[in-house]
């Protein structure tokens, strides 16, 4: 059996594992530990619950094909971060595109009024659990309900975090009437200042930088710059990342670039002169190997061509 859902983030060819286990998306690992054991005792041929041959066949497959590998995406700490990543693109891409979401739920529309973002989503989320499977049939509704509160909520919290107006909200599309706003709900705070979220995506690169995830600090950094292409930190720290993965010319523009904006940066001052001298050794080492006279001279690649291999020549 197919399971098609077209609404909430599986409409961007996205697979919602938060959704199809009907947990928030900043679940942590006991919470998703906790509703899979409840949803696969549900969902088990050998549950009270399903008391047909087809309801066993239709939840075994539920079980196989929807659950089992969201819980499987969700438990791993390097597979979740991955996915957690993924979906905060997503919110971002689609707030900066100001792209239009078509809303079938009253409760998806009215999270995109909410004034308390986070306790309407969550309760909302606690609720569609409750009944997620009772109904095997209208299983894949509720999913797709859930998935339309997933969207709403990482658009709503990616405009908080970017330069986006204060309206960008996620935008229901012509047709799709939105609720009226009560009157007493308080206005929809101001976002916060830009140097501010800029030392947010620097405090998040840091703590990836220190767990030697770099591919993902480096995102965060390539996102501070585009805010703030001046700024001699970020320069700096992106380009240690770099450093980190190797890749010496990229690091040396980023270097090159923090000690123009801040002729005084540490980090900068103590790095730079070694990657240049780096770059210069690799040079010279191209230039031996490529002489045709070179007799039994072969260049030094002891530290793969980072000042003595300095951080072991392995890409992360």
């Amino acid at each position: 059996m197919s399971f098609k859902i077209d609404r909430g983030l599986f409409k961007y060819d996205f697979i919602d594992h938060h959704a199809v286990l009907c947990v928030a998306v900043d679940a942590d690992v006991k919470e998703i530990r906790k509703r899979y054991l409840q949803v696969a005792r549900r969902l088990h041929p050998d549950s009270s619950f399903t008391e047909t041959a087809a309801q066993k066949q239709l939840g075994n497959e539920l079980l196989s094909k929807l659950v089992n590998p969201a819980y499987e995406k969700l438990v791993g700490d390097r597979t979740r971060t991955e996915y957690i990543l993924i979906l905060s693109q997503i919110g971002k891409r689609l707030v900066q595109e100001s792209t239009s979401v078509t809303l079938n739920t009253d409760l998806a529309k009215q999270l995109v009024e909410a004034a308390n973002i986070d306790h309407f989503y969550k309760t909302a989320i606690a609720k569609l659990a409750q009944t997620q499977y009772d109904s095997l049939e209208q299983a894949l509704q509720v999913i797709a309900q859930a998935s339309e509160l997933n969207l709403v909520y990482l658009m709503r919290n990616a405009g908080k975090s970017s330069t986006a107006p204060p309206s960008a909200q996620p935008k229901v599309q012509s047709g799709t009437p939105q609720p009226n706003t009560p009157k007493n709900t308080p206005p929809a705070p101001a976002p916060p200042k830009e140097d501010l979220i800029v030392e947010q995506y620097v405090r998040r690169a840091q703590s990836l930088i220190d767990k030697n995830q770099f591919a993902q600090a480096k995102v965060e950094l390539q996102e501070a710059l585009k805010l703030e292409p001046k700024n001699s930190r970020c320069h700096s720290l992106i380009a240690m990342v770099y450093l980190r993965q190797n890749q010496l010319k990229m690091a040396k523009i980023h270097f090159d670039n923090a000690l123009k904006l801040d002729p005084s940066d540490e980090t900068a001052l103590q790095w730079k002169p070694k990657i240049d001298k780096a770059l210069g050794q690799q040079h010279s080492d191209h230039k031996v190997t490529s002489s045709p006279n070179n007799g039994d001279k072969q260049p030094d690649k002891s530290g793969s061509g980072l000042f003595g291999g300095l951080f072991g020549g392995k890409k992360k």
